[in-house]
């Protein structure tokens, strides 16, 4: 059997005989080793051949050499399956294999959101005349002219360029070309709490528009400052208890206008005197 280097490339011919050679030790061997080594030699014979067809599919959005090795391993599969006297040559029943190998490997495994197969399809047709039409229009084609080259409608191939998305979808985590602009993420809806008391904020300005100077001046005091009642009292030269009395009577303002349904407010209890028990003469007199 003729042996070939890195730097020499048997023809055709060549290769079909001695492929045919090995594939006659292959079928009369039963050491498992040995047959591996068959298979190992046929398959270096025909690397090329999984190389270029690998090349058919590239710009399709995977690496060249994830394609190399569907393409490979399609290789041994055809070996393996393969019957000497079925087809013209190894080559000719290898081919068909390694391509739906590949198309299969597209289908089931490059598509992050699997349109149908007829879009598939269709988008493979259409890549391989767009580079076609670019250099024969000497621009980018257009819908119209993708339709009539691969004998689709202008609906189609709108479909087509909707659903080829979904082959590799953008991440919403990964940035622009600028490092310094935010993610996708970054402008996707989220609930704003800001946003969403904006009506609350809208009414409580009018309502506090119905409120005296001083009325407001009391409520920025505890609300926005933080200040206790003793502090505000301190401040204002008034007891605990007026301050608490005022802020009641404000708040009940402002809910009666935002909710425009009165709050009855809350009387003071009047504290009870404790009770003390009767002298014994004056239960004696009593009784």
């Amino acid at each position: 059997m003729a042996q070939h280097t890195s730097h020499t490339r048997p023809s055709f011919a060549e290769r079909d005989a001695e492929t045919s050679e090995l594939f006659a030790r292959l079928a009369a061997t039963d050491d498992p080793d040995e047959s591996e080594q068959l298979v190992e030699q046929i398959v270096i014979l025909y690397l090329d051949l999984c190389t270029t067809m690998a090349g058919r599919y590239d710009g399709r959005g995977v690496e060249h050499d994830d394609l190399v090795q569907v393409a490979r391993l399609a290789l041994v599969k055809a070996i393996r399956r393969y019957e000497p006297g079925h087809a013209p040559s190894f080559a000719a029943y290898a081919v068909p294999t390694i391509s739906g190998e590949l198309k299969r490997w597209f289908r089931d495994r490059g598509w992050v959101v699997r349109p149908p197969r007829r879009l598939q399809e269709l988008r493979a047709d259409l890549q391989a005349v767009r580079a076609e039409l670019e250099q024969e229009l000497g621009g980018t084609p257009t819908d119209a002219d993708l339709a009539e080259a691969v004998g689709a409608t202008v609906e189609e191939v709108r479909e087509v360029a909707s659903a080829a998305t979904g082959f590799r979808p953008l991440s919403l985590d990964c940035s622009t070309a600028d490092d310094e602009r935010p993610g996708l993420s970054t402008f996707l809806a989220e609930v704003d709490e800001e946003l969403q008391a904006a009506d609350d904020r809208v009414c409580l300005t009018e309502a506090l528009t119905e409120l005296d100077d001083d009325e407001r001046e009391l409520l920025l005091m505890r609300y926005v400052e933080g200040m206790t009642q003793r502090e505000i009292g301190e401040a204002r030269g008034v007891s605990q208890m007026q301050v608490s009395r005022t802020l009641r009577r404000i708040t009940v303002r402002l809910h009666d206008h935002l909710t425009e349904k009165p709050v009855e407010p809350v009387q003071p209890v009047e504290p009870v005197e404790p009770f003390e028990p009767l002298e014994p003469e004056a239960m004696t007199a009593a009784s």
